[in-house]
């Protein structure tokens, strides 16, 4: 069970007491919910619910996705390149610089082998294939988003680490050496050794754990990256605040913001954005060209797949909100502003929509095992 991590101790213990966000026990959110974001009166949909599936919860067919190798030979015409490869991992090509951010190569969202949301769309590309990575940045220690068996095959690197105060005790226990790890508590700067990045960590509207006993342990955040042109803003996850507005009198203005639009529930309206209020935070940060992620790779809700970023694409206003929809693998420079198109559409899958058909021992280790993980997992 090493994929558990483990809890914060010692001076890495006594900054999380420091932190505005502790209550004496634990972290929590210290920014009011805003009015309607969470239904009270929505049930919360079990452990077995997400196992056993719905309708249109994975897509019937693979995604089409680029092999981004060839791009990434040359650097980007504009100084700034983003490639999506799932989920909330994006690699940043930023002046000169790369930053990989929330890497997830693993097959399950989960601590278990065997359970737990599934990858339905592989990584375009393996780790090995990557270019040299300059930082890898962590917005939380959600499964979904802090990956054991990624971390593990990024030990055997020299990539430095900088993520939220606390998520360092997980690396540390799964070989990545104090010395290549750097903890921010919100509104704290990191400027990489030898590089022109600057990484700030930034509040966001969430929660963390990895099991029963760790719940709000560590420090979530969303993430600036910026060079010496361009800045980049990272949700992590989030649910709506009008901290962004700080956010964005404090680091804005953004080339390009990453928000978060998938794994949203009303009963958890105030965790997640969803595309709706993606939309909004989008405006609260300034504008600039936004890219949806946290979508397409994990079924992590009980929506469709591809409802996110289909409601995204028919809520959004092109004179307000420039959409960056790159499909899986395609290096992308947000100043191209390319025209947004639903390359994720086929006739095929069209056709062939169905729901997840679950594996019958699988819904059985989800009623043995529901009280073992924080809940939702995202």
């Amino acid at each position: 069970m090493q994929s558990f991590g483990k809890p914060a101790r010692g001076e890495r213990l006594e900054r999380l007491h420091d932190l505005p966000l502790w209550d004496g026990e634990r972290l929590h959110n210290i920014h009011p919910v805003l009015p309607g974001l969470r239904d009270a009166s929505a049930s919360k949909p079990t452990l077995r619910d997400f196992v056993c599936g719905g309708p249109d919860r994975t897509p019937s067919a693979p995604l089409p996705a680029d092999d981004p190798r060839s791009a990434w030979l040359k650097p980007p015409a504009s100084g700034l390149r983003a490639t999506w490869l799932g989920h909330s991992t994006v690699l940043l090509e930023i002046d000169g610089w790369r930053v990989l951010t929330d890497p997830v190569w693993g097959q399950r969202a989960s601590p278990f082998a065997l359970l737990g949301p599934k990858r339905f769309q592989p990584v375009p590309v393996s780790l090995r294939e990557l270019p040299p990575i300059d930082a890898v940045v962590i917005s939380h220690d959600h499964y979904d988003h802090l990956d054991y068996p990624t971390i593990r095959a990024l030990a055997k690197s020299d990539v430095p680490f900088v993520t939220s105060l606390g998520v360092g005790a997980h690396l540390e226990a799964w070989g990545i050496a104090p010395s290549r790890i750097t903890e921010l508590s919100w509104w704290q700067t990191h400027r990489v050794p030898g590089t022109g990045l600057a990484i700030t960590a930034a509040p966001s509207q969430h929660f963390s754990g990895r099991g029963l006993k760790d719940r709000n342990l560590t420090l979530w955040s969303s993430l600036v990256m910026q060079g010496e042109r361009h800045s980049v803003f990272f949700s992590g996850d989030t649910g709506l605040t009008d901290e962004y507005e700080t956010i964005r009198e404090r680091l804005g203005p953004f080339d390009l913001v990453m928000l978060e639009v998938g794994a949203f529930h009303p009963s958890w309206g105030d965790i997640h954005l969803g595309p709706a209020n993606a939309l909004k935070a989008h405006e609260m940060l300034g504008g600039g060209v936004l890219m949806p992620v946290h979508w397409g790779t994990f079924a992590l809700s009980t929506h469709a797949w591809d409802e996110p970023v289909e409601t995204l694409l028919t809520l959004a206003d092109p004179q307000r909100a420039h959409l960056l929809l790159p499909q899986l693998g395609q290096a992308t420079e947000p100043a191209e502003r390319r025209p947004a198109t639903p390359w994720w559409r086929s006739d095929e899958r069209t056709a062939r929509k169905r729901a997840v058909q679950p594996d019958p021992a699988e819904a059985a280790d989800a009623d043995r095992l529901a009280g073992a993980v924080p809940w939702p997992l995202d």
